[in-house]
């Protein structure tokens, strides 16, 4: 008796085969030159499949980068807010600067012209992860580490805001290491005695 494939696990398999695909090509290829046809034929799949689940070859590589680097979750709270800062600061900068960074900055690109992708984006990506560093500063103001007079938004933006900018402009390298830039951001947010 032949049994009937799962068409749950199918699809799956199916996604798996596509989200790792688009990062491949878009690693070895470059953005400008992947097409939903190359991440079809390299995932083993029909065109129509990709299109079926997403409008187009950004937003396939938006969920496998989602996919790669996790969901939003907490950020650590050891209690001492400049170490879990630089913690995780230098968990996204080694990330941005491994071949994940070069196709995360393609994705930022296609964002400035798409508005519907630039949303996306904003719903999957940022969102979520901004969530979690206000959640984070809050706590921190509530402990007293941080200042309450400055919205938790706003630090989020000094926080990463030189880190998108070099990563973009690429005139001053991205350092994991470079903790000093860490001190510049919590002197000025430090709470005032």
């Amino acid at each position: 008796m032949t049994q009937i494939p799962n068409p749950d696990l199918r699809n799956q398999r199916a996604r798996r085969a596509i989200l790792d695909a688009a990062l491949e090509l878009a690693v070895r290829d470059g953005y400008a030159k992947l097409t939903v046809e190359a991440i079809a034929t390299a995932a083993g799949v029909g065109k129509q499949t990709i299109y079926r689940w997403w409008p187009g070859k950004a937003a396939v590589l938006l969920e496998a980068f989602n996919d790669r680097t996790g969901s939003a979750r907490e950020l650590p709270d050891t209690g001492d807010i400049a170490a879990d800062i630089t913690a995780s600061t230098q968990a996204v900068i080694r990330l941005l600067d491994t071949d994940l960074g070069t196709v995360w900055r393609a994705l930022l690109a296609e964002a400035q012209t798409d508005p519907r992708f630039a949303e996306e984006l904003r719903s999957t990506f940022f969102e979520p992860r901004n969530q979690c560093w206000q959640e984070r500063f809050e706590a921190a103001v509530t402990a007293g580490q941080l200042r309450a007079d400055i919205p938790t938004r706003t630090m989020i933006e000094m926080l990463f805001g030189p880190v998108y900018y070099r990563l973009l402009i690429g005139a001053t390298p991205l350092d994991p290491d470079d903790t000093a830039r860490i001190d510049y951001f919590l002197n000025g947010l430090k709470a005032r005695s």
